[in-house]
């Protein structure tokens, strides 16, 4: 399965459309135009395996920094700043890393 049997491909190029410019990403926009925002609970945690580049069950620092390129290989990746900015909003118990739960939390910010 891929990002795009789950999300329109035309939604996701509008969202990378959208932070193109180093440090314009915003998690909570860019799940709003990808239509993540809008996915059911099964559909978030396969889009969570997708982007859990090393299948660990976490996205670490490392895999969040080419999150965009997750959704198209040419993206750019995140700065230093967004990658910390979005994993510190998305690690709800502190840990350093993502879980499926984290990802979740940007279908109702």
């Amino acid at each position: 399965m891929s990002l795009t049997d789950i999300l329109s491909p035309s939604d996701i190029a509008a969202a990378l459309r959208d932070c193109q410019a180093p440090d314009s990403f915003s998690p909570k926009k860019f799940f709003q135009i990808s239509g993540m925002s809008k996915k059911s609970s099964s559909q978030l945690k396969e889009i969570f395996r997708i982007l859990d580049n090393d299948q660990s069950g976490f996205i670490e620092e490392d895999e969040l920094k080419y999150f965009l390129q997750r959704f198209e290989c040419g993206a750019r990746v995140l700065t230093a700043s967004e990658t910390k900015t979005f994993l510190a909003t998305a690690d709800h118990d502190g840990d350093g890393k993502i879980g499926a739960e984290g990802i979740k939390l940007f279908k109702y910010r």
